[in-house]
């Protein structure tokens, strides 16, 4: 049979009508599960300060109770060869320059042979009974691998290295960005300059 105009009529088919709606749906329920998913995904910190801790108690802390301040981030050990003169130049930092613009933040690590057998307290109470040792220390981390520390990764993802021993030390700006790093065998006094001019813009 024609229609008017002499074009074919169409012949109404349930099936397709139905694998239309069915496909439709489909389509729709994938499109609000995808915006779902978007919209309720965890967002990535975007600075340091983003970030929570365990501190060496295990109790969480937020980083961000340091911004608008200059840190000095260290992956520190209590039986590697700098210990002493690590510690002794970071707490003099940490006094000199005074934690209402500066912090030093200490972070143990184990995963350099045995320079760190202890734990979160143990790494804390030596460095404060052996060097008097006043600034934050956190939770025994890992920096290196699958399990690293994500407040740790940032920095090490930041400046594209990962430590390859203790005592490397990350400069972090006020707005929670690295701007600097330094390794273990850096001269401690080219620090200071750039930690103060930070610190005390």
């Amino acid at each position: 049979m024609e229609a008017l105009g002499g074009y074919p009529t169409r012949s109404s088919n349930p099936k397709a009508k139905k694998l239309t709606v069915l496909l439709s749906m489909t389509v729709g329920v994938g499109c609000l599960f995808l915006l779902q998913t978007q919209l309720l995904k965890p967002r990535r910190p975007s600075d340091f300060y983003s970030f929570e801790v365990k501190d060496a108690k295990g109790r969480t802390v937020s980083l961000e109770k340091y911004r608008g301040k200059a840190s000095l981030v260290v992956n520190v050990a209590s039986y590697s060869e700098q210990t002493e003169g690590n510690y002794r130049y970071l707490q003099e930092l940490h006094r000199e320059l005074g934690t209402s613009h500066f912090n030093v933040l200490a972070f143990p690590c184990g995963q350099f042979g045995d320079t760190e057998p202890g734990t979160s307290r143990d790494s804390e109470a030596f460095a404060k009974a052996t060097y008097g040792v006043t600034f934050p220390f956190f939770n025994r981390i890992k920096i290196m691998g699958s399990e690293a520390e994500p407040a740790f990764r940032f920095l090490t993802d930041s400046v594209h290295k990962v430590p390859k021993w203790n005592f490397w030390k990350f400069l972090v700006n006020p707005e929670g960005k690295v701007v600097r790093f330094w390794r273990t065998d850096e001269p401690l006094e080219s620090i200071r300059q750039e930690v103060t001019t930070l610190a005390f813009p």
